[in-house]
Formats: structure tokens, C-alpha cells, sequence
């Protein structure tokens, strides 16, 4: 069993655990986001990804269907998992704009809104499966 300061100790250990994902995810969405503005020919999503192994690791027809298979049947899993956690993500981010709003004059918190809308706007026009939103 736990005492107390155990709990805090998992409970943070968890904390920095999940902002690392978020962190992480968000880097690896402005990445792509610079990426795709810098070849807007380029897919997004999965189909991004086969492209990327295609060229990256030099896949022969065989490999290339087998690993396309994989990635078809895993994607969709991985999408809906996503979709079950979106919306406890959008109401963290919405407490964090709170918070970070409080903190802001009214002209700032005009500025971070505006700020916020067109990162999001990006952002958020596919979703992890690349599909229109």
C-alpha cells in the first residue's frame, strides 16, 4: 500500500508522463505543420507515414504491402483511441487557456485568443487519421 507521499510521487511521476506525450505530440504537429507548408503536395496522416517508410527505408513490393497492411489495421485503433481521449485533452486545454487567460490584461487576453485561433486552426483541420475534420 502507498502512504501519502507515495501517491503524490506516482501521481507527478504520471503528471510529467502525460505533458511529455502532450509535448511531444504538439512538437511533432508543429513539425509536420511546417513540413506540410513547405510541400503542400505532401499527404498528412497515414498515408504520410507509408510514404515516409516507402522512401526511408527502400521497401521492396512485398515489404511495402505487408508493412501498408500493418499500418492500415493498427491506424485504425490508434485513431479510435484518440477519439476517446480528445475530449478529456480539448477540457484540459480549456482549463489551461483559463488559467493563462487570468493571468493576461484584456488586450493580451484579445491577443492570445486571436493567437490560439489560428494555432488551432491549423492544427486542427485533419485529424491523427488525416481526415478532414
Amino acid at each position: 500500500m502507498l502512504n501519502r507521499s507515495q501517491a503524490w510521487a506516482v501521481a507527478l511521476l504520471v503528471a510529467a508522463f502525460v505533458v511529455g506525450v502532450v509535448v511531444g505530440a504538439g512538437g511533432e504537429a508543429a513539425w509536420a505543420r511546417h513540413a506540410h507548408a513547405a510541400d503542400p503536395g505532401r499527404g498528412r496522416g497515414l498515408e504520410r507515414m507509408k510514404a515516409n517508410l516507402d522512401r526511408e527505408l527502400g521497401l521492396t513490393g512485398a515489404q511495402r504491402d505487408s508493412v501498408h497492411a500493418i499500418l492500415d489495421r493498427h491506424w485504425a485503433r490508434m485513431s479510435a483511441a484518440w477519439e476517446t481521449v480528445r475530449p478529456r485533452f480539448d477540457s484540459m486545454r480549456a482549463q489551461m487557456d483559463s488559467d493563462v487567460t487570468r493571468q493576461l490584461s484584456a488586450e493580451q487576453q484579445a491577443r492570445y485568443r486571436d493567437h490560439v485561433a489560428r494555432f488551432r486552426h491549423h492544427t486542427e483541420k485533419t485529424d491523427s487519421g488525416g481526415k478532414t475534420r
